[in-house]
């Protein structure tokens, strides 16, 4: 053996197993502790860049109609978009858009909704360079009108539309391949659905609209309504296949509990309906039209 090289590098005789064992100065024996801990460092790392590039997504509530607003944007670009936002709550969804530091671009309305007024309009007025946005199908005003198979978004948030039409013609869920998850508006709620007594309802055709356009998409995805009356924030598909009383129903069956619901109509219908009508448009803010909404001089 070379004492030379011994006393340069190092070498260890292991009496018991009768074999030299050779290490470099230039690489030292690291315990298994260390190296553990080194691995679970280079993990935490990895883990908080995916988590810095994961789209910024927040689920809002708005307690007087129920109504989910959700706020989705990438976090590189800080481009944003809203879906559903209410008109009383417009001072919050701000708040919070200018916290995180956004670009809003879109205003979504997943239908012309009957029980709370849009605040999209009023979004416009505080981000001007946001647009308005409703299905071709919806009867209201938008600055962009979407159809089935479009997509819209903003950067690494990209959403298909999906036209689920029953509740109103102008119905549309919102689908995040991406992200697995799907906004699904009044047409499918969480063990529930949309009513369909009044606004272009049509029970048919809401049970074909779920069946095939909500409920055909993977088990895993999750769904996110317009509305919750329970407390309740998020469903999946394979809980609305194994669990809603009436979607999980023959078509006769639905159609039948839909039509004997006999509920009452929203509080807000008859402001609520001409806003929504001039979704996101700046005539929604004329005076008279104002007052008749309930809105702030």
């Amino acid at each position: 053996m070379d004492l030379r090289r011994v006393f340069r590098d190092g070498w260890i005789l292991k009496e018991r197993y009768k074999k030299v064992t050779y290490f470099s100065r230039n690489a030292p024996v690291r315990s298994p502790r260390f190296q553990s801990l080194i691995a679970a460092k280079k993990k935490r790392t990895v883990m908080a860049a995916q988590h810095a590039l994961r789209p910024i997504f927040r689920q809002l509530f708005e307690s007087t109609s129920c109504t989910y607003t959700y706020l989705l944007g990438c976090p590189k670009t800080r481009k944003a978009l809203i879906i559903d936002p209410v008109y009383e709550t417009v001072d919050r969804d701000t708040k919070l858009i200018n916290e995180l530091g956004l670009d809003l671009v879109y205003g979504l309305n997943t239908h012309v909704h009957a029980d709370h007024v849009t605040g999209t309009g009023e979004l416009k007025r505080r981000f001007p360079k946001m647009l308005s946005v409703l299905s071709a199908q919806s009867g209201g005003k938008a600055d962009l009108y979407v159809n089935q198979g479009d997509t819209i978004g903003v950067e690494n948030v990209e959403l298909e539309v999906r036209p689920t039409p029953g509740h109103t013609d102008g119905c549309v869920t919102f689908v995040d391949h991406q992200g697995r998850k799907a906004f699904t508006g009044d047409a499918l709620l969480i063990r529930g659905c949309g009513r369909t007594d009044f606004q272009q309802g049509d029970a048919g055709h809401l049970y074909r609209s779920i069946h095939e356009q909500i409920l055909s998409l993977p088990d895993d995805f999750l769904l996110y309504p317009a509305h919750d009356y329970r407390g309740v924030m998020v469903t999946s598909v394979t809980e609305e296949k194994q669990f809603n009383p009436r979607t999980t129903k023959p078509l006769k069956v639905f159609v039948d509990i839909m039509d004997n619901l006999n509920l009452p109509y929203p509080k807000q219908l008859d402001k609520s309906l001409p806003a929504n009508l001039v979704c996101g448009i700046y005539e929604l803010f004329d005076t008279e039209l104002k007052k008749k909404v309930g809105g702030k001089q």
